[in-house]
């Protein structure tokens, strides 16, 4: 199985991704040290997790992802 972060044909979907695991590497990686697979994994999977329910965006309007995505619904 090979994982793709973007839709077919579509290399526009490749910039947000970069974006993404360059903020994760400046927060969360950089100066860090990783004794083993396990414990990058634990950083990657919290990360992820704060990043959508709890880091602030100023570009959606400082709010979550998911508080934007849940605005988004209700409008729909």
């Amino acid at each position: 199985m090979t994982q793709s972060m973007s839709r077919i044909a579509k290399c526009i979907d490749n910039g947000p991704m970069e974006g993404f695991w360059g903020i994760l590497k400046r927060e969360c990686y950089y100066g860090s040290v990783f004794t083993d697979k396990t414990s990058i994994i634990k950083m990657i999977e919290e990360y992820i997790e704060y990043y959508n329910n709890k880091r602030l965006q100023r570009n959606l309007g400082v709010q979550t992802p998911m508080e934007k995505h849940e605005k988004y619904l209700l409008a729909a």
